[in-house]
């Protein structure tokens, strides 16, 4: 299939809605989640309105058919009145905004400076009101691929929906505390011609967003896929968490969307994923019927002097991060510590006192930091109570000054720890070359016909990893060959 998809006309357009670390976007509630037993719960019947050109969307009418009751749990702390719709929106909140600007930036956005806030109709239940406030903020902004740029068509800030607890035939309960939590909708063009691509710039969005306050974990970033062949209108495929299974979905549907040729049907919908690739019917394509303006709200405007300092600090991305490392020095192998061990800014510090091996440092942030407290069963933080920052500069002003060698420092760390006073924890004996050479002639002597790395065990074990390794090593050879 991969060959054919020029020739079956294949566009794709990615959408991708992520949660924001603030609070709520149009109240001061918190935007966690909760399994606790909620305080209270709420029934409501939802209608289908009209939108802003007057007619009531194909979408909207398919939901009202359905008939539904909703039911919305909610907790007297961390439910507002505006998630209850007893109450009209506060302003938008400023520091969510900040955080969708910088990720527009990053994507290369123009930003508008006056926008209005917007009602889009939903009558799925998934919002106690009937409409999802969103607001568009920037557009025609661009990422670049392996295949090219590809362009970004749009960006708004929306609230997220209530969260589904449980679903029966004509009864929906919902939970309120996500309804609210600040959501970016990233849209795309629709001009990438290879499920490869897609994924691709699924894979690139995502560490732009990563790099700026964003919520982690399941649920808090939702993808889908808009799909159409030529003579084929488009679906839109929801519910993607990981980018891994676009490929095979999109092959799929490109099968599907050809059959459905074959048999004469050619309408646009809006389909599920499933785990499998496959999809199933959801709904038919909203249009933009259900749109018109959120009248408690004036029109936001965003200053040019906001953007100016948004981009003096702008995040960096996670690639940049790596490359800067790597110039620093740094192995593949302790780049992807640092940055799993979130020991950024201790190793950016640190290295600012000793910049001779970047790789000494980043062990003594992460591997040994680990290691100390399997050893000494204390915690991560407990370790970094005793092994503070200003400790590991202290240490390595000693061995830059050369008054220790490098080779002791995890020693000298360890008996830190277990209660030495720095003073007398840097006082390490230093071994002489000789005598490094005359334990070795007699570990060989006692040890005849091992390898070398097996000598260096036991040379290493002899005296208590107190000697450089690569000075035994040098010794070790010249003595074997």
């Amino acid at each position: 299939m991969e060959n054919d998809y020029q020739k079956v006309g294949l566009k794709a357009g990615l959408e991708i809605h992520q949660q924001i670390d603030t609070s709520k976007l149009f109240s001061a509630a918190p935007s966690y989640l909760r399994s606790d037993k909620p305080d209270y719960v709420i029934k409501r019947k939802l209608h289908a309105v009209a939108g802003e050109s007057g007619e009531i969307d194909v979408a909207v009418k398919h939901e009202a058919v359905l008939d539904k009751e909703f039911y919305y749990e909610g907790y007297d702390d961390t439910v507002s009145l505006v998630e209850l719709d007893e109450s009209p929106p506060r302003p938008i909140n400023e520091d969510a905004l900040d955080i969708a600007l910088q990720i527009a930036l990053l994507l290369n956005c123009e930003i508008y400076p006056v926008t209005q806030v917007m009602r889009k109709t939903v009558i799925d239940g998934s919002n106690t009101s009937g409409f999802q406030r969103t607001v568009l903020i920037a557009h025609s902004g661009w990422i670049e691929t392996s295949f090219g740029k590809v362009g970004i068509d749009s960006i708004a800030l929306e609230e997220d929906s209530a969260r589904i607890i449980k679903r029966e035939k004509d009864k929906v309960v919902y939970r309120l505390d996500r309804l609210g939590i600040p959501l970016i909708e990233i849209a795309s063009a629709p001009v990438m011609n290879a499920p490869e691509q897609v994924k691709e710039v699924a894979l690139k969005i995502g560490e732009i967003l990563r790099a700026c306050r964003v919520k982690r974990g399941i649920g808090t970033i939702r993808q889908d896929v808009n799909v159409s062949i030529k003579g084929h209108g488009r679906v839109e495929i929801k519910g993607f968490q990981e980018p891994r299974m676009m490929v095979k979905t999109i092959e799929l549907e490109v099968e599907r969307q050809l059959n459905d040729l074959k048999k004469s049907k050619k309408g646009g919908e809006v389909r599920n994923a499933l785990p499998s690739g496959e999809t199933e019917f959801l709904r038919p394509l909203p249009g933009k019927s259900r749109m018109y303006p959120e009248t408690d709200l004036a029109l936001l405007k965003i200053s040019r002097e906001r953007i100016n300092k948004l981009k003096k600090k702008l995040p960096k991305l996670r690639s940049d991060i790596r490359d800067e490392l790597r110039k620093k020095g740094l192995s593949d192998e302790m780049i992807n510590l640092v940055l799993s061990f979130s020991e950024l800014d201790e190793f950016n510090a640190l290295i600012r006192v000793y910049n001779r091996d970047a790789n000494l440092i980043a062990k003594m942030i992460t591997l040994w930091r680990n290691e100390f407290a399997t050893k000494l069963k204390k915690s991560v933080d407990e370790i970094k109570d005793v092994l503070s920052e200003r400790v590991y500069e202290k240490v390595l002003e000693r061995v830059k000054s050369g008054k220790l060698d490098k080779s002791y420092v995890r020693e000298v760390l360890l008996k830190i720890l277990e209660g030495v006073s720095f003073n007398e924890a840097v006082k390490i004996e230093k071994i002489d070359d000789n005598r490094i050479e005359e334990e070795i002639r007699k570990i060989i002597k006692n040890k005849p016909g091992l390898r070398p790395n097996a000598y260096m065990g036991l040379v290493m074990k002899k005296f208590k990893g107190k000697i450089d390794a690569r000075k035994a090593m040098e010794i070790l050879k010249k003595i074997v060959g």
